[in-house]
């Protein structure tokens, strides 16, 4: 997959992994790589800062946690603004990927 078409939606595939619960960084890049089909192997690099800005954007927030016998682990968490904004964040994605799948896809009009 390029990376230039990940541009814009990092953001919103972050808060679609946190959906189902907490989890660290490390876990929130396995669930996006498995969810994904292995398509979205994305790099620490990447995922920190997404998950940095959504937590200051109040979209996401974290406390530290020490699991018995583990290392010390940010655990990350949606909150109320967080699932009202991927809902949002889905009803844009659904318009835009039916409009580009009517495009590329050449299937019929879009809106059908």
């Amino acid at each position: 997959m390029e990376p230039e078409m990940l541009k814009g939606h990092l953001d919103t595939i972050v808060l679609a992994a946190l959906e189902a619960g907490p989890a660290h960084g490390y876990a929130i890049i396995e669930e996006i790589k498995q969810r994904s089909g292995q398509t979205f192997d994305l790099p620490e690099g990447t995922v920190y800062p997404a998950l940095h800005r959504l937590e200051q954007a109040g979209l996401l927030a974290s406390a530290w946690t020490t699991p018995a016998g583990g290392r010390r682990r940010r655990v990350y968490t949606l909150t109320d603004d967080g699932r009202k904004a991927l809902a949002r964040r889905r009803d844009v994605w659904d318009r835009f990927a039916r409009a580009v799948q009517a495009l590329v896809g050449g299937g019929r009009p879009w809106p059908a």
